[in-house]
């Protein structure tokens, strides 16, 4: 019998998995319903988050960038001080700045500003920087540091000042004092701002000798004029008029204890009227 060949014939598929049966299609939908998941899930979170940490995040992604070391950073830490019209006061806590006793100091002038100093706690301004704390005591429309003009303080910066005091007499760092003004200028250059920041800053440190600070403890007072302003927008904003009282955590000299940029200080210390003062008499304020 004549032996019958096997014959085996192989069918290639034209493309079966590409038909309506296949399963890529299913991944990418899960892929993308775990997007919109997420995506829901971060406005949600966003909805409930207290407005005040609403500030503090939008102000970190408008200062940060990827070029330039101006941001806030990462790993920035920012405590919040409520001022009487909501607006969100910062004490910034930079995390390679903190030393040791920084941190204990920080907690006890925040408790006493919040307890103590309610009706002014929108002005005042505390900032870390590398080698110290920068406490800036600054003007307001209505409700000034110095009487116009002047190197006399107000009952309101005494009042600040002597808080201060109580917060730093006890601790042995060294004290500069900083006195700013705003840009506007006196009719008469016999007297300028330079006179009048530096007359502030010395007005500041007797008040505070006199609350009780040891006179040896201090390394600088000194009047920048309106060379550093707080609102480099507006040299004219009333904001710029400040003291600044510099504890120095750095035991070296050579720190520089003037002004440090803060990322915004127009968003940092919250939100005032911006409006020029009126001086009919021509002098600065």
């Amino acid at each position: 019998m004549k032996e019958q060949k096997i014959i085996i014939k192989k069918v290639k598929g034209k493309g079966h998995r590409k038909g309506h049966h296949g399963g890529e299609w299913k991944v990418a939908y899960a892929d993308f319903i775990t997007a919109m998941m997420a995506f829901f899930l971060l406005m949600w979170l966003i909805a409930v988050l207290a407005p005040e940490k609403k500030k503090t995040m939008a102000q970190y992604f408008k200062d940060v960038s990827i070029f330039e070391n101006t941001g806030s950073g990462f790993f920035e830490k920012k405590i919040g001080i409520m001022g009487d019209a909501g607006t969100l006061k910062t004490i910034s806590r930079q995390g390679d700045f903190i030393q040791p006793g920084q941190e204990e100091f920080l907690d006890k002038l925040k408790k006493d500003i919040e307890t103590k100093l309610a009706e002014v706690k929108d002005q005042i301004l505390i900032e870390v920087f590398e080698g110290g704390v920068r406490i800036q005591m600054i003007d307001k429309e209505g409700n000034p540091m110095f009487t116009l003009g002047s190197p006399t303080l107000t009952d309101s910066a005494k009042k600040i000042i002597k808080v201060i005091a109580s917060n730093i007499r006890e601790m042995g760092n060294d004290v500069a004092i900083e006195g700013h003004t705003d840009a506007l200028n006196y009719a008469s250059n016999r007297y300028t701002n330079w006179e009048l920041s530096t007359e502030r800053a010395s007005a500041a440190r007797k008040e505070l000798e006199s609350e009780g600070l040891n006179p040896n403890r201090l390394t600088r007072v000194a009047g920048f004029a309106a060379k550093e302003p707080l609102i480099k927008s507006n040299p004219s904003d009333p904001r710029n008029r400040r003291i600044s009282v510099v504890l120095l955590f750095n035991s070296s000299k050579e720190t520089r204890v003037s002004q440090t940029a803060s990322s915004n200080p127009s968003q940092v210390i919250g939100e005032f009227k911006k409006t020029k003062p009126i001086n009919p008499l021509g002098t600065s304020s």
